[in-house]
């Protein structure tokens, strides 16, 4: 006869719990219920942190009732103590909420406007007629054609008027990202269906800028406009001119399914604005079939082919001077998430874990805790912690999402603590100190601190711990704040980073069509050098445009030719956007915001 199992000598009774993330888990599994076994004292005894457990908790204990009396008594006091908690909840929650408010100088809602009627300045294509920027017209009309396809849209870049695939889509990712997060907030500041208009106008073109293979191999096109010269002749970079009065050609950059990195960052793209877009089913659906296409051919890819977009010189080489892409997994596992939660497909999920770590092990220290165009997995690590948080996915997948807290925290704390990394002199971080544009990272950084001190906060939780150092969520509040701060003009230099906010913002901005007289005139290339070269401020005012920044002892120098201090950039602006929807105070004083990503209502 076989020996009993220890649950037939003991029998166990299984209860039902409510797991750290607010769920409530089912009793039919042994490890998502409280089981009593009825003995005298705790088998174990453990310490929890404050955040969701590996494990959820089983406890073993026993319960002995030698008087009635007693035990009555006892449960009267329960019961007390539990009417208590809650009436002094429901005080809390009624009684009016005392709110740190951003500085009252600052003025987040107009800010956010500005910095979306930036991306109206950037459109590529047939120019919209009800356009808030009225110095910007039809351009771009002939994009495509040197590669028999139609790439007529989209955006241009920066400064200049080349169309990047790889800076377009991450810039849609992160704005259909605070879409999601913060969609009452735009809302609530009438700005909803601008951010869905500029989402959907760089969606459409994304769409257009792949094959899905037909017998041959994936065809990418990762480029439009040139910044290498053939023979002298002019191009988007040596020339400068008007968007609008471009006559010189306009070379499409192509790709295969090697360029790994630039159709993970697609697929993320689509992925993303596919739930943006979930209301319109037709639209939505496009973009996710489009995005699981493009994913299954370029996961296939054979791994010896996998690479980045810029290795190749056909797909990259005139990209590799502005954005030299220097890994793909953090691009896969981007991917791979945003389609996990566009689809609830667990296999993505299994996917952008395995990404995830692989990508961990190979990231580089220049690299580490930088969320920019570049590297994506400090966001990919919050967004997995929100997947752990809110989702709740359980085995097999608590291990890596248990590690991509510990690197979300990590993360929290480098911003926090100066130890891990410096700021300038005015308080601006540094995460990134390559002598690049500073402000790009500080707004991301900006960002993800805000974000995740909401994650915690709809949790009840105060703060959370990295190694030696804790933090709590006015901590994150408040260094998320000092970056925006700074650059909406709260630094040495006294002056606003953001194109048209404040008194004093940047009048010599590196850009075309803002620095040329939109007079109905044409100007060729010589004639651009004239206002390249001019001292006087810009005929049109790049409304909403955020700067390259100062360095890192806070000097700016306001001059057009020097595009290090005063370029903008699409995906730049796209992390101003998200940093100051993330700290705009909703009108209503809400605490809990509707949260279409997480379902928070």
């Amino acid at each position: 006869m076989p020996p009993k199992l220890e649950s037939e000598k003991n029998p166990v009774r299984y209860m039902h719990t409510v797991s750290e993330a607010g769920r409530l888990l089912p009793s039919s599994s042994r490890w998502n219920a409280i089981a009593l076994d009825f003995n005298l004292t705790p088998k174990f005894s453990a310490s929890y942190e404050s955040i969701p457990s590996q494990y959820p908790k089983s406890v073993d204990c026993n319960l002995v009732i030698t008087d009635k009396k007693y035990f009555h008594i006892f449960i009267f006091v329960i019961v007390a103590i539990f009417f208590a908690v809650v009436a002094v909840a429901l005080l809390v929650h009624f009684l009016p909420q005392k709110h740190k408010h951003q500085d009252s100088s600052i003025d987040l809602k107009l800010a956010i406007n500005q910095a979306l009627t930036f991306y109206d300045a950037q459109k590529s294509g047939n120019y919209p007629r009800n356009s808030p920027v009225k110095y910007r017209g039809d351009s771009g009309l002939k994009d495509g054609n040197s590669a028999k396809t139609n790439l007529i849209g989209g955006y241009y870049d920066s400064g200049n008027n080349i169309k990047f695939t790889f800076t377009t889509a991450y810039t849609m990712t992160l704005l259909s990202w605070t879409a999601m997060e913060y969609q009452s907030k735009y809302a609530d500041i009438d700005e909803l269906d601008h951010v869905r208009d500029i989402i959907r106008w760089g969606t459409d073109y994304l769409h257009e800028v792949f094959i899905p293979p037909n017998g041959s191999n994936l065809t990418l096109y990762s480029q439009v406009g040139s910044t290498i010269s053939t023979n002298h002749e002019p191009n988007d970079i040596s020339c400068w001119q008007r968007p609008e009065d471009m006559s010189y050609g306009r070379p499409v950059s192509v790709c295969d399914g090697s360029a790994t990195d630039l159709a993970g960052e697609i697929v993320a793209a689509l992925s993303a604005a596919s739930m943006v877009f979930e209301e319109d089913k037709e639209y939505s659906g496009k973009l996710v079939q489009a995005a699981e296409s493009l994913y299954e051919v370029v996961t296939k890819e054979d791994p010896k082919k996998q690479g980045t977009y810029t290795a190749v010189d056909a797909c990259g080489k005139q990209a590799r001077m502005l954005y030299n892409s220097t890994s793909y997994k953090d691009e896969l596992a981007w991917g791979a998430t945003w389609l996990f939660l566009a689809t609830k497909n667990t296999d993505y999920l299994a996917n952008a874990t395995q990404f995830f770590l692989s990508a961990k092990k190979d990231e580089t220290n220049l690299d580490k805790g930088v969320f920019y165009w570049n590297n994506k997995l400090s966001a990919v690590a919050v967004l997995l912690t929100g997947i752990r948080y809110f989702r709740d996915p359980g085995f097999p997948y608590e291990d890596v999402l248990k590690f991509s807290s510990n690197s979300t925290h990590s993360l929290m704390c480098s911003y926090l603590f100066k130890k891990y990394m410096s700021r300038t002199p005015g308080g601006l971080v540094i995460p990134k100190p390559d002598n690049g544009p500073l402000l790009q990272y500080a707004v991301t950084a900006s960002f993800l601190s805000k974000l995740y001190s909401d994650y915690i906060d709809h949790l009840k939780i105060s703060g959370a711990s990295c190694e030696t150092d804790t933090f709590s969520v006015s901590m994150l509040r408040d260094f998320s704040s000092s970056q925006v701060n700074y650059i909406l003009g709260q630094n040495p230099m006294k002056m606003s980073y953001l194109v048209g906010y404040g008194d004093k913002f940047p009048v010599q901005v590196h850009h075309r069509s803002a620095s040329i007289p939109w007079d109905k005139r044409l100007y060729n290339c010589d004639d651009g050098k004239t206002w390249l070269n001019s001292k006087n401020p810009n005929p049109q005012v790049l409304l909403g445009a955020m700067v390259g920044g100062p360095d890192t002892n806070d000097h700016f120098t306001d001059q057009r030719s020097n595009k290090r201090f005063t370029e903008p950039t699409i995906s730049s602006n796209a992390g101003l956007v998200s940093a100051l929807i993330a700290l705009q105070d909703p009108s209503n004083n809400s605490h809990d915001l509707k949260n279409s990503l997480w379902e928070w209502i």
